[in-house]
């Protein structure tokens, strides 16, 4: 089958979605079907662009004429779907509101194109920008929810989410995201990452790994953090991931909280150097105040780090059952980080549990399966 994704951007900066697009791509492309993906050249990252290349996928970069907070006004894809909309079979459109899904959507519906949104957790107007988002549905996204053949839902909480979107229940496919287990065959040796920041060997190292928003809490664990060591000052809190936005509030935390020697900003991580950061790490946590079916979990795993997230999380459940799931509070999240620290026995019994879930239920192997099953019924 000739498939089109959609995606306003490419650059690993943006987290989860964008990773779980790459990964669906290469599922595919492995499975023997034509892959392209349509994006713009906001942010673009050339190296990954030819990486992904290599994998036999086509990228395809449209230029961004202006972004207002992140809304990507590509015109000249107009003229690209003119050329190139009839040539497939099936189109996946990720994220939600965007000014690329109005372009396909409506080249979509003029040659009767079957497609799939996928909101990564973006469909409800809450937290940020809450009019626009209103404003934007009433215009288009309640159009595009509307005729997508079908939705993809992470969880059963955005399944629910979607279902108040007044998006048929029999609409939604429930798919949840994975990784390629092939890239944790060969992890790189304990110490590695300890090494290159000069993290003394005694020290214990609490991780955070994603984007430095407002949404993932962060300022939730520099206080619980600061409380922890007090009692406990072998404690290293180390934050990785570029800053989307909240960096200046992460920094004041730490600076008035008196910390800034027990805390480590490295920037952003990628490929082996992320993996570096997992081995190393003694727990990693995940404190996010909304957070859908974030990839760095599983990653964790992979990587037999034990796993502590907010009960806001929208995996949860799943980490209930390899990890520990705490309510959005710094006392509880004080206690969590506590116990995995010094409970040997919970936390290698975490460790073993989350490599065997991952190998069970999130091989993209078997989800880029679930995906062209789907596609196939569709086109």
């Amino acid at each position: 089958m000739k498939l089109l994704q959609v995606i306003p951007f490419f650059s690993p900066i943006f987290g989860g979605s964008f990773i779980s697009t790459c990964n669906l791509s290469k599922g595919l492309a492995k499975r023997g079907h034509d892959v392209t993906i349509l994006t713009t050249d906001f942010k673009f990252d050339e190296q990954f662009a030819k990486s992904i290349e290599n994998e036999h996928i086509k990228v395809v970069p449209v230029h961004c004429t202006a972004n207002i907070g992140v809304f990507l006004f590509s015109p000249s894809m107009k003229n690209w779907l003119n050329y190139h909309i009839r040539d497939f079979d099936v189109i996946h459109m990720h994220n939600f509101r965007s000014y690329q899904n109005n372009l396909v959507h409506k080249y979509a519906m003029q040659y009767a194109i079957p497609y799939i949104l996928q909101a990564h957790g973006s469909v409800m107007p809450f937290f940020e920008k809450i009019a626009l988002k209103k404003c934007y549905d009433l215009a288009w996204g309640n159009k595009i929810l509307r005729d997508a053949s079908k939705v993809i839902a992470l969880t059963q909480f955005e399944r629910s989410q979607y279902m108040e979107m007044s998006v048929p229940e029999d609409k939604i496919r429930m798919v949840p995201n994975g990784i390629e287990l092939d890239k944790y065959n060969e992890l790189p040796i304990k110490g590695e990452f300890r090494t290159k920041f000069q993290i003394d060997a005694g020290e214990k190292i609490i991780l955070y790994l994603g984007r430095i928003h407002r949404i993932k809490g962060i300022d939730l664990l520099i206080r619980a953090f600061a409380d922890l060591v007090k009692s406990d000052n072998s404690l290293k809190l180390v934050i990785v991931g570029p800053d989307d936005g909240f960096l200046p509030s992460v920094l004041s935390d730490i600076d008035h909280l008196n910390i800034h020697k027990k805390v480590l900003l490295t920037g952003p991580l990628y490929g082996r150097e992320k993996q570096m950061a997992f081995i190393d790490a003694d727990v990693y946590v995940l404190p996010s105040v909304y957070e859908t079916f974030p990839n760095t979990v599983l990653e964790a795993y992979a990587c037999g780090t034990p796993v502590i997230v907010t009960d806001r999380c929208g995996i949860a459940d799943i980490v209930r059952e390899a990890g520990l799931v705490v309510g959005f509070d710094e006392i509880e999240l004080k206690n969590g980080l506590s116990k995995l620290l010094t409970d040997a026995e919970f936390r290698i019994r975490c460790q073993k549990s989350g490599n065997d879930l991952i190998k069970n239920k999130y091989n993209y192997d078997e989800i880029s399966s679930i995906y062209e099953s789907l596609y196939r019924s569709l086109a």
